[in-house]
């Protein structure tokens, strides 16, 4: 739990910093043709960038890397962290560069429903965000290595360093492009390029500390540079449910009209900031733990650490779900309502957020699951789980698109609906090949602690929704310092019972977090 809390805390900066980033970007330009155009063409290496660089890249490299520090010692992991980075500068340089010459066509087919303006916009966007897939590549490459010598917080924190370029981007660049008479739209791409640069840079001075010189080679021939590459490929087909249907999800709101493509985007975002505090953190901690103890073959080691994170993946993420759910049109309007975004973007946004919450536990415990089959050698099942999820996502999809609207509901929300109904498909097949290539949990706890978190979660959700609701009608608009203030004491109040709860029902990971909270507390 120290590791978890050390990257959440780190984590929970940079999320903030995104969330000021989405505010920032809201504030200047709402929901609509800009933002669907950014989205748009941010998405294209940042769909490239899960697929091959943080998520497969992360789950081929970090095992990979251990290993060769275990037994072979640093300067051998030094020198396969240097071929890496020679590699990626070839290869994801030469796709950047494919990337910006070919960004028409592929804005044709990604996003077939702009035309016109939005069209050029989004193209021109796509160029100046192309490099974006390599600067993140060595970011997580550095992210890795630095996790793999034990040091989290400072990798977990690197994305706050793109936050705050893409705020200071729009911030400072709109009156600039404007006197230029260039679309001041444009500035969202330009910080988002200098963040990706920034991202990686900050990393170094740690590296350099733990004895490592950048010195990129290439060696293609090098075998632990094959293995990393061999499971890469199954990786990538591993880890990319969800990015695949976010591909899918905007070719499909392209034809929406301008609007859903934001309203989904910012619900992911919202969606995305407990998912990256708690089930992100869980997991990064979680794969160097497991790869350590299969380098060891200390099997009931890796059983008891992949349970634990199991459970602390119930305990942190269930109660942020209920509390996501419940909160989630004043949180949208305390966060996003200002400016260009509108109450009508706020209730679609808050629509989309409830949709997409629907599968938070399931993307966290994915997290954890997918690359621990990397760190066992036994891609295949991970191949599979993500091939059923992609196909009921797309079949759902396209039935679910069309009866939405005769039910009463938007048709784009039908996207993020099914993008949960996927996760869950995926943790299932997960969790059937993880009980057989691990082993049972039982006497671990893991099915109990669940279950128990589900049941105090739904208790909680239930009890801030009715305590915001009451706040509003006893003290209307300015009560409790206004909107903010109901938030704030609605948040804290579910904080409590969760706490309270988690004590009462003796999960061993909350009671090692309150043990933590009370010696700090203590001043020890």
């Amino acid at each position: 739990m120290k590791t978890v809390g050390s990257i959440s805390g780190a984590t929970l900066v940079s999320r903030i910093l995104g969330l000021v980033r989405e505010q920032v970007q809201a504030y200047f330009f709402g929901a609509g043709m800009v933002t669907d155009a950014y989205i748009t063409a941010f998405r294209i290496p940042n769909l490239m960038r899960d697929l091959f660089a943080e998520g497969a890249l992360s789950a081929a490299f970090v095992p990979t890397f251990i290993n060769e520090k275990e037994k072979h010692g640093r300067e051998a992991a030094w020198r396969l962290a240097n071929h890496l980075f020679g590699a990626l500068l070839l290869v994801l340089g030469i796709l950047s560069a494919a990337i910006f010459l070919f960004a028409p066509a592929i804005i044709r087919v990604y996003a077939f429903g702009f035309h016109g303006e939005k069209f050029e916009l989004a193209v021109t966007m796509t160029r100046i965000v192309s490099p974006f897939l390599l600067m993140v590549a060595l970011a997580a490459v550095a992210m890795g290595m630095l996790n793999a010598c034990g040091r989290f917080f400072l990798p977990a924190l690197a994305p706050a360093f793109f936050n705050v370029a893409s705020i200071s981007g729009v911030i400072l660049l709109i009156p600039v492009l404007r006197s230029l008479g260039l679309n001041p739209g444009l500035s969202l791409a330009v910080g988002a390029i200098l963040g990706g640069f920034l991202q990686f840079v900050v990393q170094g001075p740690a590296l350099r500390s733990e004895g490592f010189r950048f010195r990129p080679v290439l060696a293609l021939t090098d075998p632990g540079l094959r293995r990393v590459f061999r499971l890469m490929i199954p990786a990538t087909f591993g880890l990319a449910a969800t990015q695949i249907s976010i591909f899918f999800d905007t070719a499909m709101a392209s034809a929406e009209g301008d609007g859903a493509q934001s309203w989904l985007a910012y619900g992911f975002r919202l969606m995305q900031l407990p998912l990256g505090l708690f089930g992100v953190a869980i997991a990064t901690a979680n794969l160097a733990r497991v790869s350590e103890d299969v380098a060891r073959e200390d099997r009931p080691a890796l059983t008891a650490s992949l349970a634990s994170s199991l459970r602390a993946a119930a305990l942190l993420t269930l109660p942020a779900t209920a509390g996501l759910i419940a909160l989630r049109e004043p949180i949208i309007r305390v966060i996003f309502e200002h400016g260009r975004f509108t109450a009508d973007s706020t209730l679609a946004t808050a629509a989309a957020v409830l949709c997409y919450s629907l599968g938070l536990y399931a993307y966290s415990v994915t997290k954890i699951q997918a690359p621990t089959f990397y760190a066992l050698g036994t891609p295949r099942i991970p191949v599979i789980a993500s091939a059923v999820a992609v196909t009921v996502k797309v079949v759902a999809s396209l039935i679910l698109l069309q009866l939405f609207p005769r039910w009463g509901f938007s048709a784009f929300l039908a996207l993020a609906f099914t993008t949960s109904l996927a996760a869950w498909v995926n943790f299932a097949v997960l969790s059937v090949g993880i009980r057989r290539s691990v082993g049972s949990f039982a006497g671990h706890g893991v099915a109990g602690a669940s279950l128990k978190m589900a049941g105090l979660s739904l208790i909680m959700g239930v009890a801030v929704h009715y305590l915001h609701q009451f706040m509003v009608g006893s003290f209307g608009g300015g009560g409790f310092g206004g909107e903010l203030g109901r938030l704030a004491v609605s948040i804290t109040a579910g904080g409590m019972i969760t706490v309270a709860g988690a004590s009462v029902l003796n999960i061993p990971e909350a009671e090692r977090l309150l043990a933590r909270i009370g010696r700090r507390g203590g001043g020890s």
